[in-house]
């Protein structure tokens, strides 16, 4: 059973897939949009990356560790990003995407 196999990254990756599109939803209602416009594609982008790699975990496709090591890299990618802004929401995603890019590092054998 390869979800349960991976049950820890996959885990991961959901809870950081909601917390990017909170995130993002959240950006959007902030004073300077303008300002949030890369913490908010990088939200997307990690949120469908996290999205796509836990099915891949699900399924226990043969791909899956090539697609957590690059999971691995958006998360960290938009980790920082998030981390840069003061917002509760960006720093609940940064926190979502260290542990996701943690897991996956681990999973992908990449650590």
């Amino acid at each position: 059973m390869a979800h349960q196999q991976f049950k820890s990254c996959v885990d991961a990756c959901n809870a950081c897939a909601d917390a990017c599109d909170h995130c993002s939803t959240a950006c959007l209602q902030e004073a300077d949009v303008k300002m949030m416009g890369r913490c908010i594609a990088l939200d997307i982008d990690c949120a469908a990356i996290c999205r796509l790699a836990a099915g891949y975990m699900a399924r226990g496709s043969a791909f899956a560790k090539q697609v957590c090591g690059l999971c691995a890299d958006v998360c960290e990618a938009c980790g920082a990003e998030c981390a840069k802004h003061q917002h509760a929401h960006c720093q609940e995603c940064a926190q979502a995407c260290r542990r996701c890019a943690e897991e996956c590092r681990r999973m992908s054998g990449t650590a």
